[in-house]
């Protein structure tokens, strides 16, 4: 199968400079369609290939790699109710302005708690104390009235997986994945350093970010965190995507096809194109136009994304590292609708995919 419309953006991405580093994998229910990796993992002419294996930071893609896979097992094991108070959980809740703030809200990013919050600044690290600071933040609008993106709600939701299993993040993550990945986790090893993109040369740190996570709330945390974290490969996505697939039709890992439907599903907030921790299609999504109604997806801010249709049988993992040598670097983002369109395109010509209208 060609894939010539999607070559040839990718390549005059990589001539203008976009990234240096891009790594996609396309494919459906029963495996990979098409696998490519372009670039080096740096801009310097001595750098290392970029490969399939080649791993990158995946930023916010961990949100919903880990975090709502993880919330899915907890309510697929009921031992999580999405509409118990997050208060009964965390004990710095309760005698707050969000004391009645639902699990399902963090989700869904319609808490009230603002987009984000730079912790580091003030040198606040570990659980205990941005656990704390979070819950003393101010409501930035009223629960459940609309959505507003928030990493630090995602951090809190992390807070509670750990309290609700007892365990880190970490560590239910690892249990999670290992049967079906080699190099999907928090914080690589140093024997993994070689295959892995640098990030950003990082002022705030002062060196360059290689296997360190790039986002500097979750570095205040040790590298894991609920909102990023994550290291991997776009095998390794690709591999999770199939499992999201699976278990569209039926029970895996992840739980049945109707709660696995009810995390793909908009939760009803004003104005919002979010599920339980998904996004999902709209005309300006980063996934382009040409993916079905039911396509669910997310994105991070190194210059990754996943995109799953499972109407259409498609999968989409986009990666890259586009932040290095400096987060400046946006030239990307316009261009991933562009590169989805493209692939569906090339997947159409070839009488590859489902109609869009079968959806």
């Amino acid at each position: 199968m060609r894939f010539s419309r999607t070559e040839a953006i990718l390549a005059s991405a990589l001539d203008a400079r976009a990234f240096p580093a891009l790594a996609i994998d396309v494919g459906g229910r029963a495996g990979s369609r098409w696998s490519s990796a372009v670039g080096r993992l740096t801009f310097d002419a001595s750098s290392a290939p970029c490969r399939p294996d080649t791993i990158f930071d995946l930023a916010s893609l961990t949100k919903v790699i880990a975090t709502s896979s993880l919330a899915m097992r907890l309510v697929a094991d009921g031992r999580l109710n999405l509409d118990a108070p997050v208060s009964r959980f965390l004990e710095t809740w309760k005698r707050t302005d969000r004391r009645d703030v639902r699990v399902r809200q963090l989700l869904d990013h319609s808490s009230g708690l603002p987009a984000h919050d730079r912790v580091w600044i003030d040198g606040v690290a570990g659980r205990a104390a941005i656990d704390a600071r979070i819950a003393a933040l101010p409501l930035a609008y009223p629960t459940g009235s609309r959505s507003v993106y928030s990493d630090v709600g995602f951090i809190a939701l992390g807070f509670v997986l750990e309290t609700i299993a007892g365990c880190a993040l970490a560590r239910q993550f690892a249990a999670f994945a290992e049967p079906w990945s080699a190099s999907l986790g928090y914080r690589p090893s140093a024997a993994e350093r070689v295959r892995i993109a640098p990030t950003e040369v990082d002022p705030w740190r002062g060196r360059l970010l290689v296997g360190e996570v790039h986002d500097e709330n979750a570095a205040q945390l040790d590298g894991v965190a609920a909102h990023a974290g994550l290291f991997g490969s776009a095998e390794d996505v690709a591999a999770f995507a199939r499992l999201v697939l699976a278990t569209f039709d039926s029970r895996t890992r992840l739980g049945d096809a109707d709660l696995m439907r009810r995390f793909a599903t908009r939760t009803g907030v004003p104005g919002s194109s979010r599920a339980l921790g998904w996004d999902t299609m709209r005309p300006t999504s980063s996934c382009g136009t040409r993916l079905s109604v039911s396509a669910i997806g997310h994105t991070g801010f190194t210059g990754t994304s996943l995109w799953i249709d499972w109407a259409r049988d498609l999968y989409v993992v986009l990666l890259t590292n586009r932040v290095h040598p400096t987060r400046t670097r946006d030239a990307f983002v316009a261009l991933r609708p562009a590169i989805h369109d493209a692939i569906v395109a090339d997947l159409d010509a070839a009488g590859a995919l489902l109609p869009a209208a079968a959806a």
